[in-house]
């Protein structure tokens, strides 16, 4: 398997843990009556909250990875590039869930300049 579909997988791994950080800390702020009622109402707040924008936000942007990298495979253009670009966007979305979840927003909104550079990069290849 290419480092580019290793990534991917591995993010899709990133993706699962992080939505069951903001599970259980849903749990733990607002409880599992709660949790497993329709939550119509519910708004999480502080770390919990940030998870689930921290999930939310790699689930969009993990979309546009694996096309990418889909992509990629299909047309026979891995190369350096896309590995760089690939591992780019892996480690800048495993950076991306603590400096979120913490809240720390500069390095946050660095952490995801980098993965979105990584995008950048495959995308550059098929063009």
């Amino acid at each position: 398997m290419t480092t580019e579909l290793t990534l991917l997988v591995w993010s899709t791994a990133l993706a699962l843990g992080q939505a069951m950080l903001a599970a259980v800390g849903g749990n733990i702020q607002k409880g599992v009556p709660s949790m497993i009622g329709n939550r119509d109402n519910d708004a999480f707040t502080g770390w919990v909250g940030r998870a689930y924008r921290a999930h939310r936000n790699l689930l969009e942007n993990l979309v546009l990875f694996a096309i990418l990298v889909l992509a990629a495979q299909a047309m026979g253009r891995t190369n350096d590039h896309t590995r760089l670009g690939a591992q780019l966007f892996f480690w800048g979305r495993v950076a991306y869930v603590p400096c979120y979840v913490v809240g720390i927003p500069g390095v946050r909104s660095l952490v995801w300049g980098v993965s979105i550079a990584g995008l950048v990069l495959i995308f550059l290849q098929l063009v």
